[in-house]
């Protein structure tokens, strides 16, 4: 089976390859963050929970609806989000270096919690798995903040860190699903795509 991945994300496109998943690549037109299809602004009172599978389901079937528009052979359309919680509070990507650096130094010593949210759709029909892990920062002081967010890593992460990156060494504690925490849970969407006729 061969489906699309609606994301630029090159961690979701390597864990898949590794996974033996074949696929191509869908691009939105203005690209996933702002295409007016898929709202990823946060609805007021909305859990993390909601807020991870709204997105990951509507980022799936509007992918759908291009693979209709552009007349492109139809197959299942995979699509993710990835969200951070600290405190009851969502966190998202970071909109530049200051806030990347005010993010990290709000984890800093602290716990939070990944969710990542997995959809497929395909010929009317979505289907929706997710992670959730918890991690916990050592204490990081200024220079080490201000050093990574100048290496560019944080930019355009959930959390504005990497794991499998430079933030590895911020991170003391895990649990959960460090594929998940990278952006696609292995496990959860191998089990998904079986839903699909998939076999690894």
């Amino acid at each position: 089976m061969r489906l699309y991945l609606a994301s630029r994300s090159p961690r979701r496109r390597e864990l898949l390859t590794q996974m033996g998943v074949a696929f191509d690549t869908i691009i939105f037109r203005a690209g996933l963050r702002t295409d007016p299809q898929v709202d990823e602004g946060l609805h007021a009172g909305e859990p993390a929970l909601a807020y991870v599978e709204r997105v990951a389901r509507a980022k799936a079937e509007h992918g759908v609806d291009l693979l209709l528009e552009r007349r492109l052979p139809l197959r299942p359309v995979l699509a993710a989000d990835t969200t951070l919680e600290l405190a009851g509070e969502i966190i998202g990507k970071p909109v530049d270096e200051a806030d990347a650096a005010t993010i990290l130094r709000r984890l800093s010593g602290q716990t939070h919690g990944v969710l990542t949210g997995v959809a497929v759709a395909h010929e009317g029909r979505t289907e929706y798995v997710q992670s959730i892990s918890e991690v916990r920062f050592r204490h990081i002081d200024d220079d080490e903040i201000r050093r990574y967010v100048l290496s560019g890593e944080p930019m355009d992460k959930a959390g504005a860190y990497g794991i499998q990156g430079r933030a590895g060494m911020f991170i003391e504690y895990m649990a959960g699903s460090y594929t998940g925490i990278m952006g696609l849970p292995v496990c959860e969407t191998g089990e998904l795509l079986k839903r699909f006729g998939w076999r690894p």
